[in-house]
């Protein structure tokens, strides 16, 4: 004999984390603690510093640029998500790998590409404007190309340029004005758990990685094939790189040495669970946790 009833669960009021994709749409860019309120429904605590973004290291002035996410589609009870946090970290150095033998550059669509020198550069690279590139620049930008889809990027005529002096200045204002403009579109995130030490004691928090997006277009896709089968990825890892989709171009990137390093799932976005997730690090690949 079958028995299904008892009391109804009672939200604790405690925030899910959730891991895998979604369309995301931008709500807030660097938000001031009034922003914070008004855009985000979020009352910062008195010693918050969520709303300071320059800090300095080695002598070197740093800006995090922080993107508020909504997943645009609501969750099985029929509400939205809690915004999501996406952080990118801009140094005023020039980026140089780690022998210091290249330099990376960004050209004026926020493409970028590495050389011992300028003579060692693509031609398809060099067909527009381009210096050397600013460290963090080139995962914020790729972030923007896949936000600002609406933008032809074949075009000749087509610039994504931020004034580096302004932004090192924490000016954000013509990031902010993209914000439901006229370039503006969804874009295929990954939310993850990332897991800290903090004073002996695990600690879990909401993540999204930073380092490669996908096209919502193509995010159907991973409903028709199981990308967190290891097999899968292994035989995905054969293909020729010309013969690679733009969304099998994001597994790789994210399954990759340099990949993610939080708990993640390569399907629609869920709620974590935490018994899956057996093996914590102690070194994420973004600054997580939220500080409200």
């Amino acid at each position: 004999m079958s028995a299904i009833g008892g009391k109804k669960r009672e939200n604790s009021g405690e925030f899910v984390k959730r891991v895998g994709l979604f369309a995301g749409n931008v709500l807030a860019v660097n938000p001031t603690e009034k922003e914070f309120k008004d855009i985000l429904g979020m009352e910062l605590k008195e010693d918050s510093k969520a709303a300071e973004y320059l800090s300095e290291r080695d002598g070197n002035t740093i800006l995090r640029v922080d993107f508020w996410i909504e997943n645009v589609k609501p969750n099985a009870e029929g509400n939205k998500d809690k915004p999501y946090k996406l952080s990118f970290f801009l140094e005023d150095k020039v980026r140089m790998n780690k022998d210091n033998t290249k330099t990376q550059y960004i050209n004026s669509i926020g493409s970028c590409a590495w050389a011992e020198d300028e003579s060692g550069l693509p031609s398809w690279f060099t067909s527009r404007d381009y210096r050397e590139a600013k460290a963090g620049e080139e995962d914020l930008y790729e972030f923007m190309r896949g936000w600002l889809n609406k933008l032809d990027y074949r075009d000749t005529a087509t610039a994504l340029e931020l004034d580096w002096k302004k932004l090192m200045k924490g000016n954000v204002k013509d990031i902010k004005e993209q914000i439901d403009g006229e370039w503006a579109g969804e874009v295929g995130c990954m939310a993850t758990v990332i897991v800290k030490e903090v004073e002996g004691e695990t600690k879990e928090y909401q993540g999204i990685f930073n380092r490669a997006f996908v096209p919502v277009y193509s995010m159907k896709n991973f409903r028709l094939v199981d990308y967190d089968n290891e097999n899968v990825r292994k035989a995905l890892a054969t293909k020729d790189t010309k013969d690679l989709k733009v969304y099998e171009r994001f597994v790789l990137k994210v399954t990759g040495e340099y990949g993610c390093k939080d708990f993640y799932s390569l399907k629609d976005i869920r709620d974590y669970d935490a018994s899956e997730n057996p093996v914590a690090t102690n070194a994420p690949l973004t600054e997580g946790g939220a500080d409200y």
